[in-house]
């Protein structure tokens, strides 16, 4: 080889030396920015705090969360839940009572048209409509704090321009017919 092949190869792994270089420091300065600048916003206690807010007072994570609308939707539910709850417990000492009176020898009570197993089969009903009405305020309480803890943890997803997912139709070229896709984009 003479000497101008020589310093031709040489100067080509010289420069790709360079190109790479020149990469390897670009890249990770972009890649630490961005990191740096999406962590700033998160706060892994904000969850919890919600949750604890709404386990102390029912409506107070969604308050926290600044999603007030939310507030009159658990106390709707718990509310009426309790309703029905004194209700039916109201209705089966009511019932109970009486059957109680009648095997004392009392038969003056306001429910004497009604039997002995008329009486026992009312209050197993509202005795069974108050379980029923408990447990529904123990699960809408709870509901109440998922919600809380859910909200928070999604308030913090990363929604800004930079990432999106959007249906698109676009024909096909070759049966011209229109197709249905989705597109996912990234950008730094």
């Amino acid at each position: 080889m003479n000497k101008l092949t020589h310093i031709g190869l040489l100067f080509f792994i010289l420069s790709s030396f360079s190109a790479l270089a020149q990469v390897k420091t670009v890249l990770p300065v972009t890649v630490k920015d961005t990191l740096k600048s999406t962590s700033n916003n998160i706060d892994p206690l904000t969850p919890a705090k919600a949750a604890f807010y709404s386990a102390i007072l029912p409506g107070l994570g969604q308050a926290y969360n600044k999603k007030y609308w939310k507030i009159p939707l658990v106390y709707g539910a718990i509310g009426t839940s309790l309703y029905f709850y004194l209700d039916s417990n109201k209705k089966y000492h009511l019932f109970r009572d009486a059957y109680k009176r009648r095997l004392e020898g009392y038969t003056d009570d306001s429910l004497s048209n009604l039997d002995d197993s008329r009486l026992i089969a009312a209050q197993k009903v509202y005795q069974r409509n108050r379980d029923l009405s408990a447990l529904f305020i123990a699960a809408f309480y709870a509901l109440n704090i998922i919600d809380a803890n859910v909200d928070a943890a999604l308030l913090q997803f990363n929604v800004d321009g930079n990432l999106s997912l959007k249906p698109v139709l676009y024909p096909n070229d070759v049966t011209y017919r229109t197709n249905v896709g989705l597109t996912l984009n990234y950008s730094f």
